[in-house]
């Protein structure tokens, strides 16, 4: 659907990519941005790859003579500090090509796309040939060929022969291109018959600007840009020498495929105006268009680089331009990391942002350059030289890379027919060294024998290779079905809006109108009207926030109280009756129109975490006198409010990150006397219940097959959650799980983390001290072990935080995981058994913009999915769904109504959501409606008859003593009557 809504693009012509941006800006959100379950196309390519100089080693061996690569690395060896020479050994594949090849068949890969290295089969760049070289590379095509694995052969990969560096200058000489040519007409012949496609060098734009124009790299000449577009020109012409030469004498025999592999970069404009995309597209063009135009289109430069360099950039005469263009069987695209972007020159951005969106970069392509075949032949991201072999970071960019090659296939219509995952195997990363690591095998480079051993990666890649993408699987679809009756449909919001102002008829002042001048109300001094009782309908705040609640059809609304306003002095020695009342009269209010009322005793907020001043200041919860303020406090609220509330929350989302084992001690203890409380003294005659809402995130381990990561996952979640939950609602006492690890911790690293132990009549008071499960839950985290980013890595309890690149995101950077709540649900009924469970609070933040508002539609559709198949598949007791927020004013950007200008308007997430709960979940549309006993009306009017008892009996009373009077009335004067007559 989204295809056919998309359209496929045009045939491409120079310039027509210019549209690309503004199409992806028009996509559907965020429909666009999910991930999407399919699967590639019959006999899609999948491989993976290496360069000759980042894994050979051997540099001296079997008669190799020396590249630029060799002098540059020994070259920097030699400063002070410095780390062994380059690739030496790096990852010594020259000594162990069976071992290589074992990955791939491990892998499972179509093909396999490695470099021949000029000067082991020239060692000076020319004759004679070295014999051991080719036997070595005869031995990989045969094991290849016995394994069925498709060889992708790149003739040169940057390491260019010492020797044609020093006698000729390397590529700055026009010889260079006829003696590339007569290597690889010594290539094709060797080894033609073995290979079908043909590279004939790799990012000629590196080699061009780094190696001859800014010296970054081997050959290191500072030529600056007058030399680098020169050696950029021979380059052409080399590549065009032996396309010509493979088509006119190889190709009739051989039937193989030849084209040149171009790297290239992403980028955005910085605003969606006409001239900021031009920039874009000139910096495309001055990087993958400069050596892409001249091979795809014409044969010239594109106009930008002629406009703006003038007599910088060399000419082509016609005769060159016929012999260049078309000069490529396929489109060959390097796309990844450290050549993409590192190295990429500043001053080809023009001004613009980088963005690593391949999917956008294979668009513009296509486009741009006539719907060509696209060969992914290198494509990856990079960890942490120090990563071992869960290597979760590469995984999500890998994952995130072939979905969106998907996506072009499917939604935007490109030719794309193989991809290749950069490295086979770990190497040496040109200037980054062996500071990253890029191979899905895991090589010790201090380790003799250099065994190659599966990180995570392989796992992934080898189980999406299987597969071939991402087929559709039953739990990734959407079910249909229903919530029982009874199940609580809710909203929240973390405190109502109190706004005590007296209304005007609680004025006993007597005012004048001032009708002819000031147009005001004047005050008449020492004139009083009686005063009169307060009423709830005195407080306006009230009407217009339950006329909210009934637009929305919610069931249930949840809120806390201020602790710090109710009790100023934190004790009972000073009660705010007005706020006392408010809140009396919000709850009746609610309950006369149906909604029950949802409340939470303290929830913690910045200021003095919303505990009374007195409290706070004397150590808050670390002080064990606040657990019996707290018990005060709830007995309070038990009294005042007990008649009109019969759901209550003790603590609502205690802050586990920022609370220290003596507080989370002391407020367990707080919890659990406040539950006895409501228990022995309340629950009889007010028949409500009582628990505690923990926040609980889901958290998945990184590397789904890594026993490291699991552990680290079930780690984090007995700290995140089960810390204040398995003292409740387990064995009375902490997870064992956390007194291991904290012992650990103190006797390892001499740390002091102590965590409170519980007398035994503490373990009866607090275990058990529940009606339900309530928690709140918004996404889920990803956890690894292996330190990979110091920003997200957690000291304390040795977990890295990972993100899902793939995952949909808000604009705060929370996941949008719906799958997350499913988990959750069926850990806690794992561990706590058929515990009903409420989810208290679930939301996304969004753009204030209300096209936006769909990310917002979209969670709640699917997250109410997932707790719909929990209910109905795994059998979790769910039993209620509390939406966060009920509006913008108190939760800003997570509202389901927007506030502007004192104005409440409802989103179109909040018409989802009504719905929602008009249908109770999902239903088959054959199937019959659901009809609960109470809400089966006999009559339009039942439901007003209904929330208005009271009302009822006032005016049945007023209407029989109005009869009776009628009927004294009558009767008297007839009697008179007859008396008179």
């Amino acid at each position: 659907l989204l295809l056919l809504f998309l359209g496929r693009p045009l045939f491409g012509a120079p310039g027509q990519g210019v549209g690309t941006w503004s199409r992806f800006a028009r996509l559907p959100y965020p429909q666009d941005q999910l991930f999407l379950h399919d699967t590639f196309p019959d006999g899609f390519l999948w491989g993976a790859g290496s360069a000759a100089y980042q894994t050979e080693g051997g540099w001296c061996q079997g008669g190799k003579g020396p590249s630029v690569w060799d002098t540059f690395s020994h070259r920097q060896a030699t400063a002070p500090g410095s780390a062994p020479a380059g690739g030496d050994v790096a990852s010594d594949s020259y000594n162990n090509l069976y071992r290589d090849v074992e990955g791939l068949r491990l892998l499972g890969v179509s093909h396999y796309r490695f470099s021949l290295s000029w000067a082991r089969l020239l060692p000076n760049g020319t004759a004679p040939l070295n014999p051991a070289g080719l036997a070595h590379y005869h031995r990989l095509l045969g094991r290849l060929r016995e394994l069925g694995i498709e060889p992708i052969v790149t003739l040169f990969h940057w390491d260019l022969p010492q020797g044609l560096q020093d006698a000729f200058g390397g590529w700055a000489s026009p010889v260079l291109p006829q003696l590339f040519c007569d290597y690889a007409e010594l290539c094709f012949r060797h080894f033609g018959e073995q290979v079908r496609y043909w590279l004939t060098m790799d990012n000629p734009y590196v080699v061009a600007w780094h190696g001859y124009s800014t010296g970054q790299l081997p050959p290191g000449v500072k030529g600056g840009p007058s030399l680098g577009y020169r050696v950029a020109h021979h380059l052409l012409q080399a590549h065009a020498k032996v396309w010509h030469l493979y088509n006119d004498h190889f190709r009739p025999s051989q039937r193989g495929k030849v084209s040149i592999a171009l790297s290239s970069h992403w980028i955005k404009p910085q605003r969606m105006t006409e001239k900021h995309i031009k920039e874009c597209q000139k910096s495309l063009d001055f990087v993958l268009g400069w050596f892409a135009k001249p091979i795809f289109i014409d044969g010239d430069y594109p106009e930008s680089m002629k406009s703006n360099l003038s007599s910088l950039l060399p000419k082509f005469t016609e005769v060159e331009k016929n012999y260049i263009k078309g000069t490529a069987d396929f489109f060959a695209l390097s796309f990844g990391a450290t050549l993409s972007f590192q190295l990429l020159d500043s001053h080809m951005k023009f001004q613009q942002l980088e963005s690593i969106s391949l999917r956008q970069l294979l668009y513009w392509i296509s486009s741009e350059y006539n719907n060509p075949q696209i060969f992914i032949v290198e494509n990856s991201w990079f960890v942490s030289g120090s990563t071992k072999r869960d290597d979760a970071k590469y995984i999500y960019y890998l994952k995130k890379f072939i979905m969106e090659t998907l996506k072009a296939i499917r939604y935007d219509g490109v030719d794309v027919f193989g991809y290749t995952a950069w490295s086979l195997l770990d190497g040496f990363e040109w200037h980054r060294g062996y500071s990253i690591r890029r191979g899905l095998f895991y090589v010790d480079f201090q380790s003799h024998d250099k065994k190659l051993m599966p990180k995570s990666s392989v796992l992934f890649y080898q189980k999406l290779i299987e597969k071939n993408g991402f087929p559709p699987l039953p739990e990734n679809q959407p079910i249909e079905g229903i919530f029982p009756c009874g199940f609580a449909w809710g909203i929240v919001d973390n405190y109502v809006q109190v706004d005590t102002t007296p209304a005007q008829f609680l004025d006993s002042h007597v005012y004048v109108w001032d009708v002819h001048q000031t147009k005001k109300l004047i005050k008449v001094e020492g004139v009083f009207t009686p005063k009169r009782k307060r009423h709830c309908v005195d407080f306006a705040a009230i009407r217009l926030q339950i006329s909210l609640l009934q637009e929305m059809h919610v069931t249930h609304f949840h809120f806390s109280l201020k602790w710090s306003l109710i009790l100023p002095l934190g004790n009972l020695s000073l009660i705010n009756h007005t706020l006392v009342h408010y809140y009396q009269c919000f709850a009746s209010e609610l309950l006369r129109v149906n909604i029950t009322p949802v409340v939470a005793l303290w929830q913690p907020m910045a200021e003095n975490q919303e505990l009374p001043v007195s409290l706070a200041k004397y150590g808050a919860w670390e002080n064990p006198e606040t657990i019996q303020a707290f018990v005060e406090y709830a007995k309070f609220c038990f009294t005042s409010l007990g008649d009109h509330v019969k759901f209550w929350i003790t603590m609502n989302e205690p802050p586990v990150k920022n609370l220290t084992y003596t507080a989370g001690h002391n407020l367990l203890k707080a919890h659990a006397k406040a539950w006895h409380l409501y228990d022995k003294e309340f629950r009889r005659s007010q028949k409500g219940k009582i628990s505690i809402a923990l926040q609980a995130d889901w958290v998945e381990p990184a590397c789904p097959f890594s026993r490291n990561d699991q552990e680290v996952a079930d780690r984090i979640l007995e700290f995140d959650i089960g810390w204040l939950a398995e003292p409740i609602f387990g064995n009375g006492d902490y997870p064992q799980v956390m007194r291991a690890w904290l012992h650990r911790r103190n006797s390892v690293d001499l740390y002091n983390f102590h965590l409170p132990s519980f007398s035994e009549d503490e373990k009866l008071l607090i275990q058990g001290s529940f009606d339900f499960f309530a928690l709140s839950h918004y996404t889920t985290t990803l956890v690894g072990w292996e330190k990979e980013d110091a920003l997200k890595y957690d000291h304390y309890l040795e977990v890295q935080m990972i993100n899902d690149i793939t995952w949909l995101h808000s604009p705060s950077r929370a996941a949008v995981v719906p799958w997350g709540l499913r988990k959750l649900l069926k850990w806690i009924k794992s561990k706590y058994g058929d515990v009903p469970v409420y989810v208290m609070a679930n939301g996304i933040d969004d753009d204030q913009n209300m096209v936006h508002d769909k990310l917002r539609v979209y969670y709640l559709q699917t997250y109410i999915n997932e707790a719909l198949k929990a209910y109905s598949l795994d059998n979790v007791n769910l039993q209620g769904y509390f939406v966060y927020s009920f509006n913008d004013k108190t939760a800003p950007k997570y509202g389901l109504y927007s506030y502007i200008a004192n104005q409440y308007e409802p989103k179109p997430s909040m018409k989802h959501y009504r719905e929602i709960i008009d249908n109770s979940g999902f239903p088959n549309p054959e199937s019959p409606e659901l009809l609960c006993p109470e809400e089966i009306p006999s009559c339009s009017e039942c439901h007003f008859f209904r929330t208005r008892k009271s009302l009822l009996a006032f005016i049945s009373f007023v209407f029989v003593a109005l009869i009776l009077t009628i009927f004294l009335i009558t009767y008297y004067s007839k009697r008179i009557e007859r008396r008179y007559k």
